[in-house]
């Protein structure tokens, strides 16, 4: 089984690149932001929680995430892989999700993560915001924090699946065909 987990500051292109993932290995796709945002749509008791810090720009907390990958990795047990895409976010999900894995039988492959520039992921942000009518993509302000709570609390990852010999750093910058060459290289070399 392949578990990717796509990594990257908000507005890197993990979406875009993990939909090119997921059809070219066969794989499916995990996004916890679309998780939340359904569960939200749904309004839901684990949405409406979520809500509430999405619209601060602060992460969601990781026992309501997990609850979400839990459920879906129960409901998809003959995949063929994952391409976890916004989680983990802190050493604490990636423990867990180690530990959901292991009843499986299967491990995280590697962590793909994209580095794109802070000017460009904020542009690229903006330019979602206005396209999809994502609250959390239109304030500057609420952009800055997301991409800040990211370096913050995400960057012990990096060590953590760097121990493993399963971080793999990706230049996403470019365009979208150049970013998924790389990224194709880099599973095929795994």
């Amino acid at each position: 089984m392949l578990n990717i987990v796509l990594f990257g500051p908000p507005g890197a292109g993990k979406g875009t690149q993990a939909e090119f993932l997921t059809q070219r290995f066969e794989l499916i796709h995990l996004s916890t932001g679309d998780l939340l945002r359904r569960e939200i749509a749904e309004s839901t008791p684990l949405g409406m929680k979520a809500k509430g810090f999405m619209d601060k720009g602060e992460l969601v907390p990781d026992s309501i995430v997990i609850d979400m990958i839990k459920n879906t990795l129960a409901t998809n047990k003959n995949a063929k892989g994952f391409i976890f895409d916004g989680f983990p976010r802190t050493v604490a999900q990636a423990e867990a999700l180690d530990v959901l894995l292991e009843k499986n039988g299967t491990p995280v492959s590697a962590m793909l993560s994209l580095e794109v520039e802070r000017e460009e992921l904020i542009s690229r942000l903006q330019t979602r915001g206005i396209t999809s009518g994502r609250q959390d993509d239109q304030v500057v302000a609420v952009i800055e924090n997301r991409i800040s709570v990211y370096h913050e609390k995400t960057a012990p990852l990096i060590d953590y699946y760097h121990a493993q010999n399963k971080y793999f750093s990706i230049n996403g910058m470019g365009s979208v065909d150049e970013i998924a060459s790389r990224l194709k290289k880099t599973v095929f070399s795994l």
